[in-house]
Protein backbone atom coordinates (compact mmCIF):
# COMPACT_ATOMS: atom_id res chain seq x y z
CA UNK A 1 0.00 0.00 0.00
CA UNK A 2 1.20 3.34 -0.65
CA UNK A 3 1.84 6.23 1.60
CA UNK A 4 1.49 9.15 -0.70
CA UNK A 5 -0.18 9.70 -4.14
CA UNK A 6 -0.74 13.06 -6.09
CA UNK A 7 -3.08 14.04 -8.53
CA UNK A 8 -3.51 16.37 -11.70
CA UNK A 9 -5.92 17.87 -14.38
CA UNK A 10 -4.77 18.60 -17.84
CA UNK A 11 -5.96 19.09 -21.13
CA UNK A 12 -8.90 20.99 -21.68
CA UNK A 13 -10.97 21.90 -18.51
CA UNK A 14 -14.23 20.00 -18.33
CA UNK A 15 -17.29 20.21 -15.48
CA UNK A 16 -16.70 17.12 -13.18
CA UNK A 17 -13.00 17.66 -12.83
CA UNK A 18 -13.30 19.12 -9.30
CA UNK A 19 -15.81 16.37 -8.52
CA UNK A 20 -13.72 13.65 -9.63
CA UNK A 21 -10.30 15.63 -7.73
CA UNK A 22 -12.37 15.96 -4.58
CA UNK A 23 -12.91 12.18 -4.60
CA UNK A 24 -9.46 11.17 -4.80
CA UNK A 25 -8.67 13.34 -2.52
CA UNK A 26 -10.90 12.64 0.50
CA UNK A 27 -10.59 8.63 -0.52
CA UNK A 28 -7.04 9.15 0.13
CA UNK A 29 -7.08 10.64 3.26
CA UNK A 30 -9.87 8.17 4.17
CA UNK A 31 -7.23 5.72 3.62
CA UNK A 32 -4.61 7.41 5.88
CA UNK A 33 -2.48 8.26 2.68
CA UNK A 34 -0.79 11.82 2.02
CA UNK A 35 -2.24 13.61 -1.06
CA UNK A 36 -0.71 16.03 -2.96
CA UNK A 37 -2.24 18.14 -6.12
CA UNK A 38 -0.26 19.33 -8.85
CA UNK A 39 -1.22 22.91 -10.06
CA UNK A 40 -1.49 23.75 -13.82
CA UNK A 41 -1.27 19.83 -15.02
CA UNK A 42 2.82 18.79 -15.99
CA UNK A 43 3.52 22.21 -16.49
CA UNK A 44 3.56 22.54 -12.79
CA UNK A 45 5.13 19.08 -12.39
CA UNK A 46 7.84 20.05 -14.26
CA UNK A 47 7.55 23.73 -12.18
CA UNK A 48 7.27 22.01 -9.19
CA UNK A 49 3.96 23.36 -8.54
CA UNK A 50 2.87 20.67 -5.93
CA UNK A 51 1.51 21.44 -2.47
CA UNK A 52 0.10 18.88 -0.28
CA UNK A 53 -3.88 18.88 -0.10
CA UNK A 54 -6.27 17.92 3.25
CA UNK A 55 -9.88 17.33 3.65
CA UNK A 56 -11.05 20.96 3.28
CA UNK A 57 -9.03 22.10 -0.06
CA UNK A 58 -11.60 20.29 -1.45
CA UNK A 59 -14.70 21.64 0.12
CA UNK A 60 -16.75 23.86 -2.08
CA UNK A 61 -15.73 22.70 -5.13
CA UNK A 62 -18.02 20.11 -6.37
CA UNK A 63 -20.47 22.05 -7.57
CA UNK A 64 -17.73 24.13 -9.64
CA UNK A 65 -17.19 23.77 -13.43
CA UNK A 66 -13.60 24.17 -14.85
CA UNK A 67 -10.80 22.37 -11.82
CA UNK A 68 -9.04 24.38 -9.21
CA UNK A 69 -6.18 22.72 -9.55
CA UNK A 70 -5.66 24.61 -12.90
CA UNK A 71 -4.72 23.07 -16.06
CA UNK A 72 -1.51 23.76 -18.89
CA UNK A 73 -0.40 22.44 -21.92
CA UNK A 74 3.20 21.86 -21.82
CA UNK A 75 5.98 21.03 -24.95
CA UNK A 76 8.46 20.72 -22.24
CA UNK A 77 6.73 17.43 -21.00
CA UNK A 78 6.60 16.10 -24.46
CA UNK A 79 10.46 15.87 -24.29
CA UNK A 80 12.33 13.46 -22.32
CA UNK A 81 14.31 15.73 -20.48
CA UNK A 82 10.62 17.36 -19.36
CA UNK A 83 9.68 14.19 -18.35
CA UNK A 84 12.59 13.25 -16.24
CA UNK A 85 12.42 16.57 -14.26
CA UNK A 86 8.95 15.95 -13.29
CA UNK A 87 9.55 12.01 -12.11
CA UNK A 88 12.55 14.26 -9.98
CA UNK A 89 9.69 16.69 -8.80
CA UNK A 90 7.83 14.09 -7.48
CA UNK A 91 10.43 11.92 -5.68
CA UNK A 92 11.47 15.16 -4.13
CA UNK A 93 8.14 15.04 -2.41
CA UNK A 94 7.82 11.57 -1.86
CA UNK A 95 5.12 11.08 -4.15
CA UNK A 96 4.17 6.86 -4.71
CA UNK A 97 1.90 6.83 -7.39
CA UNK A 98 -0.11 9.40 -9.66
CA UNK A 99 -4.24 10.16 -11.07
CA UNK A 100 -4.17 11.71 -14.29
CA UNK A 101 -7.27 13.23 -15.16
CA UNK A 102 -7.91 14.36 -18.49
CA UNK A 103 -8.50 13.43 -22.21
CA UNK A 104 -6.35 11.07 -24.85
CA UNK A 105 -3.54 13.61 -24.61
CA UNK A 106 -3.39 13.83 -21.08
CA UNK A 107 -3.90 10.31 -21.20
CA UNK A 108 -0.86 9.54 -23.66
CA UNK A 109 1.20 11.73 -21.22
CA UNK A 110 0.55 9.21 -18.50
CA UNK A 111 1.49 6.36 -20.60
CA UNK A 112 5.02 7.98 -21.35
CA UNK A 113 5.86 9.20 -17.75
CA UNK A 114 5.07 5.21 -16.88
CA UNK A 115 7.62 3.84 -19.50
CA UNK A 116 10.17 6.35 -18.11
CA UNK A 117 9.68 6.04 -14.11
CA UNK A 118 8.73 3.18 -12.05
CA UNK A 119 5.97 4.86 -10.22
CA UNK A 120 1.85 3.79 -10.32
CA UNK A 121 -0.18 5.61 -12.63
CA UNK A 122 -4.22 5.55 -13.33
CA UNK A 123 -6.28 7.70 -15.49
CA UNK A 124 -9.76 9.10 -15.05
CA UNK A 125 -10.90 10.33 -18.86
CA UNK A 126 -11.78 13.93 -18.57
CA UNK A 127 -13.14 15.64 -21.54
CA UNK A 128 -16.35 16.79 -22.78
CA UNK A 129 -15.87 14.94 -26.46
CA UNK A 130 -16.69 11.41 -24.61
CA UNK A 131 -13.79 10.69 -27.24
CA UNK A 132 -11.55 8.51 -25.17
CA UNK A 133 -11.28 4.57 -26.06
CA UNK A 134 -12.95 1.93 -23.68
CA UNK A 135 -15.42 3.75 -21.89
CA UNK A 136 -18.86 5.22 -22.91
CA UNK A 137 -18.80 8.36 -20.68
CA UNK A 138 -16.26 10.83 -20.03
CA UNK A 139 -16.00 13.47 -16.98
CA UNK A 140 -17.77 16.70 -18.26
CA UNK A 141 -19.42 15.34 -21.46
CA UNK A 142 -23.16 15.07 -20.10
CA UNK A 143 -22.67 18.94 -19.00
CA UNK A 144 -20.96 19.80 -22.17
CA UNK A 145 -24.22 18.45 -24.23
CA UNK A 146 -26.93 19.70 -21.99
CA UNK A 147 -25.30 23.11 -22.74
CA UNK A 148 -25.43 22.86 -25.94
CA UNK A 149 -29.05 21.60 -25.95
CA UNK A 150 -29.73 24.49 -24.38
CA UNK A 151 -28.38 26.81 -26.66
CA UNK A 152 -30.45 25.24 -29.41
CA UNK A 153 -34.15 25.87 -27.94
CA UNK A 154 -33.03 29.23 -27.11
CA UNK A 155 -31.65 29.74 -30.70
CA UNK A 156 -34.94 27.89 -32.00
CA UNK A 157 -37.02 30.81 -30.73
CA UNK A 158 -35.47 33.16 -32.92
CA UNK A 159 -35.06 30.99 -36.04
CA UNK A 160 -38.95 30.32 -36.01
CA UNK A 161 -39.79 33.96 -35.16
CA UNK A 162 -37.83 35.36 -38.61
CA UNK A 163 -38.56 31.62 -40.66
CA UNK A 164 -34.25 31.64 -40.23
CA UNK A 165 -31.71 28.59 -40.89
CA UNK A 166 -29.58 28.59 -37.91
CA UNK A 167 -26.07 27.41 -38.49
CA UNK A 168 -24.63 26.18 -34.63
CA UNK A 169 -20.89 25.53 -34.48
CA UNK A 170 -20.13 23.28 -31.33
CA UNK A 171 -16.70 21.80 -30.15
CA UNK A 172 -15.64 18.56 -31.53
CA UNK A 173 -12.36 18.26 -34.44
CA UNK A 174 -11.95 14.67 -34.47
CA UNK A 175 -15.73 13.59 -33.10
CA UNK A 176 -18.59 14.52 -33.62
CA UNK A 177 -20.40 13.03 -30.34
CA UNK A 178 -21.48 16.53 -28.77
CA UNK A 179 -22.80 17.40 -32.22
CA UNK A 180 -24.71 14.10 -32.71
CA UNK A 181 -26.37 13.71 -29.22
CA UNK A 182 -27.27 17.86 -28.95
CA UNK A 183 -28.55 17.19 -32.59
CA UNK A 184 -30.85 14.36 -32.18
CA UNK A 185 -32.13 15.27 -29.03
CA UNK A 186 -32.63 19.15 -30.04
CA UNK A 187 -34.51 18.12 -33.27
CA UNK A 188 -31.52 19.72 -35.38
CA UNK A 189 -32.91 19.11 -39.58
CA UNK A 190 -28.37 18.14 -40.13
CA UNK A 191 -26.14 17.55 -38.09
CA UNK A 192 -23.15 17.46 -39.78
CA UNK A 193 -19.85 15.71 -38.34
CA UNK A 194 -16.22 14.27 -38.82
CA UNK A 195 -17.09 10.81 -38.96
CA UNK A 196 -19.78 10.93 -41.39
CA UNK A 197 -19.79 12.29 -45.28
CA UNK A 198 -22.14 14.78 -46.41
CA UNK A 199 -23.28 16.92 -49.56
CA UNK A 200 -23.86 20.58 -49.22
CA UNK A 201 -25.38 20.68 -52.09
CA UNK A 202 -27.78 18.07 -51.20
CA UNK A 203 -28.34 19.95 -47.95
CA UNK A 204 -29.32 23.48 -49.52
CA UNK A 205 -31.38 21.70 -52.17
CA UNK A 206 -33.81 19.73 -49.39
CA UNK A 207 -33.66 23.28 -47.11
CA UNK A 208 -35.04 25.23 -50.08
CA UNK A 209 -37.97 23.11 -50.87
CA UNK A 210 -38.64 22.20 -47.40
CA UNK A 211 -39.15 26.40 -46.62
CA UNK A 212 -41.37 26.10 -49.79
CA UNK A 213 -43.18 23.79 -48.82
CA UNK A 214 -43.73 25.54 -45.26
CA UNK A 215 -41.34 24.95 -43.13
CA UNK A 216 -40.59 28.23 -40.71
CA UNK A 217 -36.94 26.91 -39.38
CA UNK A 218 -34.29 25.27 -39.75
CA UNK A 219 -31.08 23.80 -37.09
CA UNK A 220 -28.00 22.65 -38.53
CA UNK A 221 -25.43 21.38 -35.86
CA UNK A 222 -22.00 21.58 -37.27
CA UNK A 223 -18.95 19.95 -35.29
CA UNK A 224 -16.18 22.01 -35.96
CA UNK A 225 -14.05 19.30 -36.69
CA UNK A 226 -16.53 18.56 -40.36
CA UNK A 227 -15.99 22.28 -41.07
CA UNK A 228 -16.38 25.78 -40.37
CA UNK A 229 -20.06 26.86 -39.10
CA UNK A 230 -19.40 30.55 -40.31
CA UNK A 231 -18.18 29.27 -44.04
CA UNK A 232 -20.86 26.38 -43.94
CA UNK A 233 -23.58 29.38 -43.24
CA UNK A 234 -22.40 31.39 -45.92
CA UNK A 235 -22.99 28.58 -48.74
CA UNK A 236 -26.11 27.82 -47.23
CA UNK A 237 -27.53 31.13 -47.45
CA UNK A 238 -26.06 31.54 -50.72
CA UNK A 239 -27.26 28.73 -51.94
CA UNK A 240 -31.01 28.57 -50.37
CA UNK A 241 -31.55 32.28 -50.99
CA UNK A 242 -33.11 31.90 -47.27
CA UNK A 243 -31.30 34.34 -44.24
CA UNK A 244 -29.22 31.98 -42.51
CA UNK A 245 -27.41 32.89 -38.88
CA UNK A 246 -24.66 31.69 -37.40
CA UNK A 247 -23.70 30.76 -33.84
CA UNK A 248 -20.27 29.77 -32.97
CA UNK A 249 -20.65 28.38 -29.29
CA UNK A 250 -17.17 28.01 -28.50
CA UNK A 251 -15.35 27.60 -24.91
CA UNK A 252 -18.90 28.26 -23.43
CA UNK A 253 -19.50 24.63 -23.96
CA UNK A 254 -16.79 24.11 -21.07
CA UNK A 255 -18.06 25.84 -18.53
CA UNK A 256 -20.78 26.11 -15.87
CA UNK A 257 -21.70 23.90 -12.87
CA UNK A 258 -21.94 19.76 -13.61
CA UNK A 259 -24.53 18.01 -13.97
CA UNK A 260 -25.90 15.30 -11.49
CA UNK A 261 -24.12 12.50 -13.63
CA UNK A 262 -20.76 14.32 -13.85
CA UNK A 263 -20.73 14.94 -10.49
CA UNK A 264 -21.95 11.53 -9.27
CA UNK A 265 -19.63 9.39 -11.66
CA UNK A 266 -17.08 11.61 -11.51
CA UNK A 267 -17.30 11.26 -7.77
CA UNK A 268 -17.27 7.35 -8.41
CA UNK A 269 -14.80 7.40 -10.33
CA UNK A 270 -12.33 9.55 -8.25
CA UNK A 271 -12.83 6.81 -5.39
CA UNK A 272 -11.77 4.05 -7.52
CA UNK A 273 -8.92 5.74 -8.84
CA UNK A 274 -7.47 6.82 -5.89
CA UNK A 275 -7.98 3.26 -4.13
CA UNK A 276 -6.39 1.22 -7.62
CA UNK A 277 -3.73 3.74 -7.34
CA UNK A 278 -3.46 3.30 -3.49
CA UNK A 279 -2.89 -0.49 -3.90
CA UNK A 280 0.18 0.31 -6.26
CA UNK A 281 -2.06 -0.64 -9.61
CA UNK A 282 -1.11 1.07 -12.69
CA UNK A 283 -1.65 2.15 -16.30
CA UNK A 284 -5.33 1.62 -16.08
CA UNK A 285 -7.92 4.32 -16.86
CA UNK A 286 -11.29 3.69 -15.34
CA UNK A 287 -14.11 4.73 -17.41
CA UNK A 288 -17.83 3.38 -17.39
CA UNK A 289 -19.35 1.00 -20.09
CA UNK A 290 -23.35 -0.14 -19.99
CA UNK A 291 -23.50 1.69 -16.37
CA UNK A 292 -20.96 -0.44 -14.63
CA UNK A 293 -17.41 1.11 -13.82
CA UNK A 294 -14.21 -0.73 -15.92
CA UNK A 295 -10.80 -1.07 -15.77
CA UNK A 296 -9.36 -0.34 -19.04
CA UNK A 297 -5.41 -0.88 -20.31
CA UNK A 298 -4.00 2.83 -20.22
CA UNK A 299 -1.99 2.24 -23.13
CA UNK A 300 -4.57 0.25 -25.32
CA UNK A 301 -6.57 3.16 -24.56
CA UNK A 302 -4.48 5.82 -25.82
CA UNK A 303 -3.48 3.32 -28.87
CA UNK A 304 -7.16 3.16 -29.73
CA UNK A 305 -9.79 5.80 -31.59
CA UNK A 306 -13.09 5.63 -30.43
CA UNK A 307 -15.53 5.76 -32.97
CA UNK A 308 -18.97 7.61 -33.15
CA UNK A 309 -22.13 4.99 -33.05
CA UNK A 310 -23.12 4.61 -36.52
CA UNK A 311 -27.03 4.00 -35.33
CA UNK A 312 -26.71 7.71 -33.91
CA UNK A 313 -25.87 8.93 -37.53
CA UNK A 314 -28.73 6.83 -39.00
CA UNK A 315 -31.02 8.05 -36.61
CA UNK A 316 -30.38 11.49 -36.98
CA UNK A 317 -30.74 10.95 -40.91
CA UNK A 318 -33.84 9.49 -40.69
CA UNK A 319 -35.40 11.93 -38.17
CA UNK A 320 -34.04 14.99 -39.94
Amino acid sequence: MLKSIAVLTSGGDSPGMNAATRAVVRTAIYEGVRVFGINNGYQGMIQDDIHELNSRSVSDIIQRGGTFLGTARSEEFKTEAGRQKALENLRKHGIEGLVIIGGDGSLTGGALLSKMGNIPIVGLPGTIDNDVWGTDYTIGADTAVNTILDAINKLRDTASSHRRIIVIEVMGRTSGWLAMMAGIAGGAEYVLVPEAKFNLDEICKDLKSSYKDGRRYSIVVVAEGAGSGIEIGKIIGEKTGIDTRVSVLGHIQRGGSPSVEDRLKASILGERAALAVISGISNVVFGFNAGKVVSIDLFDSVNNTKTLDPELVRLARVLA
